[in-house]
């Protein structure tokens, strides 16, 4: 299947995600709609399998250049999409309202989760998600938002700053970055710009390719806290699967370690049976587990893809399968 590009990415990982998750007709939710690349390569698998009929697909962003973006690409397939500007958080509530609103059972074939960032968003200078360009400290998926990176750059005291690099950027020299951050703002006054905040944490890092990391963890810890990404994620993973009809596949492309270790466990957690203390030694477990996982490792990008599209090289793709409460594994 051919995919275009666009100004948001192109779509990563496609070709596993289309034949892991659309094998029936159904509501399809992307819960990160982005330019609608892999929305409307679920869009026309279902079409050319003859699943149309009954299918309908959800596509949920909070940017409005985004859902602008979506639109003018689905739009051959506009009767059979709904876009919604929303939070992926308040998923199962969207997949209500929307499927309520036409009179359909809010029972889900498919769910996708793209958590990475977009190329247009940090390529866009004004949003200010990247340490490469001059821009104002933004970071905001939701440009109406109320808190940026400027504020708690700004706000956040030593302590604070140090604890959210390390925890969000796993950086390990979070506390120099934290105190030269706090200097900096006595000194100078406020920090207003992504290239203000880079030059501090160069001044704070070694040479060479350290430095690009640094930078890399900071931003990312950065726009982490602005989004409540992390915050938000094990909630959506565990609506989402409670959307998720019988045999319904939910799948998420995680960037990094931070995102996958959550669905890793969420999934993991899902799929255990709780068979009650040891010794017990019951017949059946107390609680079936209520997903079965499709992949049992995480899939990556083909080198070949990654060639055409570097943004797929951290890209980690994990799939579950709802089943039946009964214990059946609901696999094809």
């Amino acid at each position: 299947m051919a995919i275009t590009r666009d100004i948001f990415h192109d779509p990563v990982l496609v070709t596993e995600i289309v034949a892991l998750l659309v094998r029936k007709p159904g509501i399809y939710v992307d819960g990160t709609l982005g330019g609608g690349g892999h929305s409307l390569a679920i869009l026309r698998v279902l079409f050319e399998a003859g699943f149309f009929e009954g299918s309908l697909l959800i596509g949920i962003d909070q940017d409005e250049a985004a859902l602008r973006a979506a639109r003018e690409k689905l739009r051959e397939f506009e009767d059979r999409a709904v876009l919604v500007k929303g939070n992926f958080f308040d998923i199962g509530g969207i997949i209500s309202k929307v499927c309520g609103e036409r009179g359909l059972k809010p029972h889900v074939a498919g769910i996708l989760l793209d958590l990475g960032v977009s190329s247009f968003q940090i390529d866009t200078a004004e949003r200010g998600f990247s340490y490469m360009r001059e821009g104002p400290l933004d970071m905001r998926m939701d440009s109406n938002a109320s808190v940026s990176a400027c504020e708690i750059v700004n706000t956040y005291e030593e302590k604070q700053l140090a604890q959210l690099f390390y925890r969000y950027g796993e950086e390990p020299r979070s506390r120099s970055i934290a105190r030269a951050i706090v200097a900096y703002r006595q000194s100078n006054g406020a920090i207003s710009s992504t290239q203000e905040l880079a030059d501090i944490i160069r001044g704070n890092a070694h040479g060479g390719e350290r430095v690009i990391k640094t930078l890399s963890r900071v931003f990312q810890a950065l726009r982490i806290e602005v989004n409540a990404e992390l915050d938000v994620l094990s909630r959506v993973l565990d609506d989402g699967i409670d959307c998720l009809d019988e045999h319904g596949r939910m799948a998420v492309i995680s960037y990094h370690s931070l995102e996958d270790r959550i669905v890793k466990r969420v999934f993991a957690e899902k799929s255990r049976s709780d068979w009650g203390p040891k010794g017990v030694g019951l017949r059946e477990p107390l609680a079936w587990g209520s997903v079965t996982s499709i992949t049992r490792k995480p899939l990556i990008a083909s080198q070949q893809e990654i060639a055409t599209n570097s943004r797929a090289r951290s890209a980690k793709l994990r799939v579950i399968e709802k089943i039946y409460q009964g214990g059946s594994s609901g696999r094809p």
